[in-house]
């Protein structure tokens, strides 16, 4: 309640101070930059104490403080604010590969390719699906001829099947669970992910050549094999010399790891090469190949590095999202999030079946996969980038789902733990399933 009222005084400042940093736009970003730190951490203090996500917090405080609300953050400072979201996006891209332990690829691996094989091909297929025959409800796809449309809607499909490990570990580590549901849940959450960004390149690689307006269309085969392949390769360069770094110096790990993001970013802009294919790339090579506790150091100096970084990020995210046009889009919006639940329902059981996992794995195991969160809004940005004509109402449309999957994913997964044992049915009590030592 405190800081709410602190909120509030700041915003009068704010707003008293506004007009003086208008004809600087240096000074108003800087001022934007901090109120929305204060001003999203706020909100998703409220969220949290709500029992809803922090995320969702920010991104609200983006859309009351942004251009669609009070217009405390203009659009002129949207645009200066723009390189935090780039850097924004290459921590998670790092973060999420550096999560991905070959140890557990090696021993659980088949069985987590059988249950991702089989819930994405589903849900990428139905969510396609969906928005090609629903595109007379979205405003951006009505006069598209059928190719173009098809690859618009491939593309959202690429980024709408997405998971959220940020939350499935968040919810992890705050219950203590490490049973089957949960072992399985973040396995297939991190694979998939990596996956996805491959999806994601060649799909945005398609939608360039097809869609008009995209940046980069008309490209060779071989400019478009390079932008997959040559990010796996300057990948795999970059995190073995971090690796290096991390055997022979180990030093200054909260400079380097900003560094590293934004290293890995700019080679990949010069190389030519899909950046965020790059980061996850660089995230598993360096992690993999370094050693367990100096891997660890870095990812936690990176993640102390990159909070007010994301905290940013979310409430940009927020504040870039046109609320009449969200509701536009609602016809086409709630059925989306519809099939994208049952899609991974049926999905899951399919590949829990094919791949032999117990009855309460795969029954619970959906649950765990409704999230949305770091890596989907990051993608999100990118196409709005890719695709100047129409990018902004194309993002509009993956914010809104996000934020509506963001909403009751944490709900479902914990729900999922709940049934199967694995945490407590209320907060801080001891879960019925005895916690190991974490995978790997």
């Amino acid at each position: 309640m405190r800081r709410a009222v602190i909120l509030l005084v700041v915003f009068a400042l704010v707003e008293l101070l506004r007009p003086l940093g208008s004809a600087g736009y240096g000074s108003q970003a800087l001022l934007t930059f901090g109120f929305l730190i204060l001003a999203a951490y706020t909100v998703g203090e409220i969220a949290a104490a709500l029992r809803g996500p922090a995320i969702v917090g920010y991104m609200v405080a983006g859309v009351v403080f942004g251009p669609a609300a009070l217009a405390t953050v203009s659009p002129e400072a949207l645009t200066r604010l723009a390189p935090v979201s780039g850097l924004a996006v290459a921590l998670i891209a790092f973060l999420a590969g550096a999560e991905l332990r070959w140890e557990e690829l090696r021993d659980r691996g088949i069985a987590l390719l059988k249950v991702m094989s089989a819930e994405l091909l589903l849900g990428f297929v139905a969510l396609a699906g969906t928005l090609y025959a629903g595109r007379g409800f979205v405003p951006f796809m009505r006069g598209l001829p059928a190719p173009q449309a098809i690859a618009v809607a491939v593309l959202v499909a690429s980024i709408a099947i997405v998971h959220s490990p940020a939350v499935t570990m968040a919810l992890l580590t705050e219950t203590r669970a490490r049973g089957p549901v949960a072992r399985t849940t973040l396995g297939v959450v991190l694979l998939t992910d990596v996956v996805v960004v491959l999806l994601f390149s060649g799909t945005l690689s398609l939608a360039r050549t097809l869609a008009p307006g995209a940046e980069g269309s008309g490209v060779s085969i071989g400019t478009l094999s390079w932008e997959i392949l040559g990010a796996l390769l300057v990948g795999v360069i970059l995190g073995g010399a971090i690796a290096v770094y991390l055997r022979f110096v180990n030093e200054e790990l909260l400079l380097f790891a900003v560094l590293v993001a934004f290293l890995g970013s700019e080679v990949a802009r010069l190389a030519h090469v899909e950046a965020v294919l790059t980061l996850v790339t660089t995230g598993f090579v360096a992690e993999n190949l370094s050693h367990r506790s100096r891997g660890e150091a870095l990812r936690h100096a990176m993640e102390r590095s990159a909070a007010p970084v994301f905290v940013v990020f979310f409430a940009l995210s927020g504040a870039t999202i046109d609320v009449a046009a969200v509701v536009t889009l609602l016809p086409i919006l709630v059925p989306l999030a519809l099939v994208r639940g049952a899609a991974i329902w049926a999905g899951t059981r399919a590949g829990a079946r094919w791949a032999r996992l117990p009855r309460e794995v795969s029954g619970n195991l959906w649950l765990g996969l409704v999230s949305q969160a770091g890596v989907a809004i990051g993608l999100a940005s990118v196409v709005a980038e890719a695709f100047p004509t129409f990018g902004a109402e194309l993002r509009t449309l993956l914010l809104a789902l996000i934020a509506l999957n963001q909403l009751v994913g944490p709900i479902l997964f914990r729900r999922a733990l709940v049934r199967s044992g694995e945490a407590p049915a209320r907060p801080g009590l001891p879960s019925a399933v005895p916690a190991p030592s974490p995978p790997g």
